[in-house]
């Protein structure tokens, strides 16, 4: 269970819970949901109907249910929103990344003998800020410099200080007023368009490098890969990637002799030097030119050392379940109404969303969406994606655990005298409500050891209220 403070009013509601006639039917259910933090409750009923005669075989109703409503687990990534669910999410993604490694999942095991390669795609700089620097295993003064003079604001861009990781101030800008927010804004909203020139640019090398039309290429070599996009402290994203060559059939077929890692190494960073995207421009916010930053990482994945393939794959799906909640800000969206000077979050977080909503303001700009995206600092990407041929699909993954669990637990069964196919099922579902009162969250969290949100989390709503 959570470490979160029991309260004796806590403990009082949660001995309501325990005390509950229908407790034992109502563990079962929050167990199903594997702990979920936020389950979604649905009201209806699931008739089995003979498909010849129209008689009635089964008759399900959630009436039958602790409070007349069936929970299911909300299946969000977002572990400030549900750990339970975030971390099915997180082993999904794990397995699916590992296994376009070493094999399994349909993915044969000669996978390991294509070279592939681990790359991180960062943002350029928008200003200064504070960053914690490590050289030789010491920590080093974040921006020394002695020479530094004072900026049009008063602010000498200078800071000598070695940052722990927990200092509030990483990813603050040593200047907010010289800090260009609005290109950070439009990076973060431009930056999935920037990627997909990114992988059409590094074909193009290759087929060059390799001395071949685009339809020869296609031919002879496929270019698979895997992302994740995480944010940086100063609240732009960055892409991590595993990018792999498989033969013209994917991975059940080997690459040419031609393709290289160190082809693949060359090809990364000048498709990374090559591609740009210019934003829209409008009176407040002229057209600009966007790039990749100078930092492109480009790592061979191996079978030992400190960048294998499981290292990779952990790595990758420990950022598939975060966003920008871990930067001081939220995670929910945020409208032009509200006051965000009395939002719970940081005061760059703030500034970012303010230049959002300033910029989402504009027709100029409106299909870039920055005011519904504002909690996402101008990103509306998707968080991890893959290509067709990587390896195994999450909905793939989803489906085998169904079906385990229908194994398992196979529930109502027709007579053995019924055809099974002869067995129309006919439901009807409608949304009740969604959420845990604290309560049954902590109870929820004792019966399956799972974590509770961060106490500062967005939730829906609870269904009940905290009273028995």
């Amino acid at each position: 269970m959570s470490s979160t403070l029991v309260t004796p009013e806590d403990a009082r509601l949660m001995a309501g819970i325990l005390g509950r006639f229908d407790f034992d039917q109502w563990a079962a259910r929050a167990r199903a949901t594997g702990g979920c933090a936020q389950p979604v409750y649905l009201k209806g009923t699931v008739d089995h109907v003979h498909a010849t005669t129209g008689e009635s075989l089964h008759h399900y109703t959630t009436d039958s249910e602790p409070d007349g409503a069936l929970p299911v687990a909300c299946k969000t990534r977002r572990a400030s929103r549900c750990p339970a669910c975030a971390e099915i999410y997180r082993a999904d993604t794990y397995q699916l990344i590992r296994a376009g490694l070493v094999g399994g999942k349909n993915v044969p095991d000669t996978v390991t003998a294509h070279p592939a390669a681990f790359v991180t795609l960062t943002a350029p700089s928008f200003g200064p800020v504070h960053t914690r620097r490590i050289k030789d295993g010491r920590i080093q003064p974040c921006h020394p410099r002695r020479d530094a003079t004072a900026c049009p604001h008063g602010v000498t861009p200078s800071c000598t200080t070695r940052h722990t990781t927990d200092d509030p101030r990483l990813g603050e800008p040593l200047c907010a007023d010289c800090y260009d927010y609005t290109g950070s804004v439009l990076f973060n909203a431009l930056a999935p368009e920037l990627w997909r020139r990114f992988t059409l640019a590094l074909r193009r090398h290759l087929a060059r490098a390799a001395g071949l039309t685009q339809q020869e290429f296609r031919d002879a070599l496929t270019v698979s890969f895997a992302k994740v996009a995480e944010y940086q402290r100063r609240g732009v994203v960055h892409f991590h990637a595993v990018i792999r060559f498989d033969g013209p059939d994917g991975p059940t077929s080997p690459p040419p002799a031609w393709a290289t890692f160190d082809l693949l190494q060359d090809a990364v960073r000048h498709a990374a030097g090559a591609v740009s995207i210019t934003s829209p421009g409008a009176p407040d916010a002229p057209a600009r030119a966007l790039d990749w930053g100078a930092q492109v990482d480009v790592r061979a994945i191996t079978t030992s050392g400190d960048l294998t393939e499981t290292a990779v794959a952990g790595y990758i799906a420990k950022y598939a379940t975060k966003a920008t909640e871990c930067l001081g800000t939220l995670d929910r969206r945020i409208t032009p109404s509200e006051d965000l000077e009395r939002l719970p979050v940081t005061g760059h977080a703030r500034r970012l969303m303010l230049t959002c909503l300033r910029l989402g303001a504009l027709e100029e700009l409106a299909e870039l969406r920055l005011t519904a995206w504002a909690h996402m600092l101008g990103f509306r990407g998707h968080f991890s994606t893959k290509s067709r041929r990587y390896s195994t699909t999450l909905g793939a993954l989803r489906q085998a655990r169904i079906d385990y669990i229908r194994q398992q637990q196979p529930g109502w069964q027709p007579p053995g005298d019924i055809d099974p196919a002869q067995v129309h099922v006919v439901a009807e579902w409608r949304f009740h409500g969604q959420g845990l009162t604290r309560a049954e969250a902590l109870v929820t969290a004792a019966l399956t050891g799972r974590q509770l949100p961060a106490p500062d989390s967005t939730r829906v709503g609870a269904k009940f209220p905290d009273s028995l």
